[in-house]
């Protein structure tokens, strides 16, 4: 009774094809068939009978198949073995739960690569070959049961039993050598004939014969898998206290963030040229990890984040060369609280394609990846990192990645759950927890909480706000000419004192060392030596040593007892026996001097070179202005525009979706009146404008046959609004908009029947 029931649901359900089944979903579904599968939707198809024909074309199936997990994998691969089938029957034969399969099904259903015929469910056509080598069923003999196979196998030597046994374990296929094939069991003479004449090995590929899907499902025991397809792998955790993740994760936070700031405020006035390529160099990477007192592979991260937040551009410097110079945006991003500008960095590190983890690594030809290389991207990066902080938010609380074989449960998670993905998804896994942890998102191998809610596509910076240190606006002055930053300083307060003072060490606090050169820098700037008393007198909780105010006060001293001008260059001194001793330097032919009088010099060097020059002979120049008044040298902060982020909004992308949707439905019903609609007469433009004018005033929607300004004929489902001056105003509906067409070029009008 339940057997003879069946078909008739699989029958009034069913469909004549897969443009057929298109056409009954309504607008919602059709809409999240587009989302899913974009490509299906640029440009937008004709009708339903188009979106078919496209959703099975190679490469919309490869696109689609990479959007699938491995059970959804499996039932499509039992789908296409079986041919058509039932939810039912797949449950039957797959290792999994029936509401695993249904949900599978229901997802396959959606993406439009199973359709309900009145058969049962059909894979679409090309899903077989765009399968490949992740198919783990041969086709399945119809009419032949699990019963018919197991009395066969009960038939079979212990050797013929081996050989089915060892070339099902492979790859499913052999090579049948001399065995006769058209012969009956009796006449079996070797294994392989036995297993040939049973029709437990059929042919297959030319001069191979393969074990066909039913053999190999009662092979493993009654199912299409040896292992459960439902159940993903686990992923390795220990326990780990949440509020040590959040204090760890936090602490990277801020540094991260305090380090994007410091390097892309360095580049601000030391702009590194790009390479012709648009890259980092080598060198100016190095140069880049010393500064900020880094390891080469997280400056690369710190770099590629910050161009990928906008922070970074390249701008034509005072040649004319591309350099990577801090954008406008930088300043803006600057005024933003600590936990607002965390947010900014690891979105977009989540949303960009780049792949910082190869900088320094190898191509394939032997050359260095560099940082910033417009190659150096790919397209899964984005959903690999979402993927990967989504499984680390589903773990339990209190739980966190083990340490050593965490890494890799979480490749094998992720594997399964897109098994289609490049082998190099692996790789990018790994870097991924890696620039997480780096990046402050997690802390001791566990997502923070406040990073919870960045998975979720909420704002995580009024949960970590509280967790990050306070800013403060002093420093504690010792006598050894250091100075210790009981916690970050404001951006003013950070900004003046690396100007007089070199930072030593970084962490919870932050020491800087005071030095004659450092403070040199500090005049360079245009800093008088009263204003550095005052300054250091203002941001000190403790009183200003002595010694620090004898080196300020000697420094100010020695500052600009020669000024260098143009001659090339010119340098000038009240006291002649500086300039003597200058002259006479064992080390300074090179520079080109000749006194033209007591106190003045003149240079052939450039300028440029001649002031380092001077101070590496320990001479503490003052630059003048050609009026003789003090030229301040430090140079000015250079900044770029920001490159224009080019994303479709959500609300952009839903309106454009139903765009697409109404442009189908308008297509649909066009075929649908052609295929109703009697044979048509070509229309002379008076028999259109009598036409179209009882259209008007029926209110009634008309098929017209339409040829544009390039000679193409079209064929325009339209409802008239008024006929005027030669032309006809009507709501297109394929546009879904307003639109006028020349009444002379209107070959053919029909009505439309509404109860059509």
């Amino acid at each position: 009774m339940a057997t003879s029931s069946a078909p008739g649901p699989v029958t009034s359900r069913g469909h004549r094809s897969l443009a057929d089944q298109l056409r009954s979903w309504p607008d919602e579904r059709l809409t999240g068939l587009l989302r899913d599968r974009p490509d299906l939707s640029t440009p937008a198809p004709a009708d339903c009978g188009q979106l078919a024909s496209r959703a099975a074309t190679r490469s919309s199936l490869n696109r689609a198949l990479d959007l699938l997990t491995r059970l959804e994998l499996s039932v499509l691969d039992a789908l296409v073995a079986s041919g058509h089938t039932t939810d039912a029957e797949l449950a039957h034969i797959l290792d999994s739960e029936p509401p695993a399969v249904e949900t599978a099904v229901r997802r396959l259903t959606d993406l439009a690569l199973v359709w309900q015929s009145d058969a049962g469910l059909r894979a679409l056509t090309g899903v077989p070959e765009a399968l490949g080598s992740l198919s783990v069923l041969h086709p399945i003999t119809p009419g032949r049961s699990a019963a018919d196979v197991a009395a066969l196998l009960t038939e079979l030597s212990p050797a013929a039993r081996a050989m089915l046994e060892h070339v099902e374990s492979g790859s499913g296929e052999a090579d049948a050598g001399s065995a006769r094939r058209a012969i009956s069991p009796d006449e079996a003479a070797s294994p392989a004939e036995e297993l040939l004449s049973r029709g437990l090995l059929v042919p297959g590929r030319p001069r191979l014969v393969r074990v066909p899907g039913e053999v190999q499902i009662a092979l493993r025991g009654g199912h299409t898998t040896r292992e459960r397809i439902d159940v993903p792998p686990d992923i390795a955790t220990s326990e780990r206290d949440a509020s040590q993740v959040d204090h760890a994760a936090a602490g990277a936070a801020f540094e991260a963030v305090r380090r994007v700031e410091l390097l892309v405020d360095h580049w601000g006035s030391h702009p590194p040229v790009a390479l012709r390529s648009g890259a980092l160099a080598v060198r100016d990477r190095k140069a880049a990890a010393e500064f900020a007192q880094l390891d080469e592979a997280t400056t690369a991260l710190v770099v590629e984040v910050a161009a990928a937040a906008g922070l970074l551009a390249t701008w034509p410097d005072r040649d004319g060369n591309p350099a990577w110079t801090p954008t406008e945006a930088f300043d803006s991003w600057c005024d933003e609280h600590a936990a607002e500008r965390w947010t900014r960095l690891v979105r977009a590190w989540l949303g960009t394609e780049r792949l910082p983890f190869l900088v320094g690594t190898r191509d394939e030809a032997g050359r260095t990846r560099n940082a910033l290389d417009p190659e150096l991207t790919s397209r899964v990066a984005p959903e690999t990192r979402t993927m990967a902080l989504v499984e680390l938010a589903a773990l339990p609380p209190g739980h966190v990645v083990a340490t050593g074989t965490g890494p890799a449960s979480v490749v094998a998670r992720l594997a399964w759950l897109r098994p289609r993905r490049p082998p190099s998804r692996a790789e990018q896994v790994v870097a991924a927890l890696a620039e997480a942890g780096h990046l402050g998102i997690t802390g001791l191998g566990g997502l923070a909480s406040y990073a919870r809610l960045l998975v979720t596509g909420d704002d995580p910076a009024p949960l970590l706000t509280p967790l990050l240190p306070a800013e403060v606006d002093h420093v504690l002055i010792q006598a050894d000419l250091t100075a210790v930053a009981p916690g970050p300083l404001t951006r003013e307060r950070a900004r003046d004192l690396h100007l007089v003072a070199d930072v030593e060490s970084r962490g919870q606090a932050t020491v800087y060392r005071f030095t004659a050169a450092s403070v040199r820098r500090a005049f360079d700037a245009g800093w008088a030596a009263h204003e550095v008393h005052a300054f250091l007198a203002s941001v000190s909780r403790t009183p200003v040593p002595q010694p620090l105010t004898y080196l300020v006060d000697d420094a100010a001293r020695t500052f600009g007892t020669v000024r260098v001008g143009h001659a090339e260059a010119f340098l000038r001194a009240d006291d002649e026996t500086a300039l003597t001793e200058l002259v006479h330097h064992p080390r300074a032919g090179s520079l080109g001097l000749r006194r033209l009088a007591p106190t003045v010099l003149v240079s052939t060097t450039p300028l440029d070179v001649l002031i380092p020059r001077l101070r590496e002979l320990g001479v503490s120049p003052l630059v003048e202005s050609i009026d003789g008044t003090v030229h301040v040298s430090r140079p000015d902060r250079q900044r770029a525009r920001p490159r224009v982020a080019r994303r479709t909004a959500d609300a952009r992308l839903e309106a454009r979706l139903a765009q697409v949707v109404t442009a189908i439905r308008a297509g649909d019903k066009v075929a649908e009146t052609r295929g109703t609609a009697s044979a048509t007469t070509t229309l002379t433009p008076i028999g259109s404008l009598a036409a179209l004018r009882d259209a008007v005033e029926s209110g009634r929607t008309v098929l017209i046959g339409y040829v544009d300004n390039h000679g193409t004929a079209t064929e325009r489902l339209v409802d008239p609004v008024r006929v005027d001056g030669g032309w006809l105003t009507a709501r297109d509906h394929r546009a879904d908009d307003v639109r006028q067409f020349a009444v002379h070029r209107i070959r053919t009008v029909h009505p439309v029947d509404d109860t059509a």
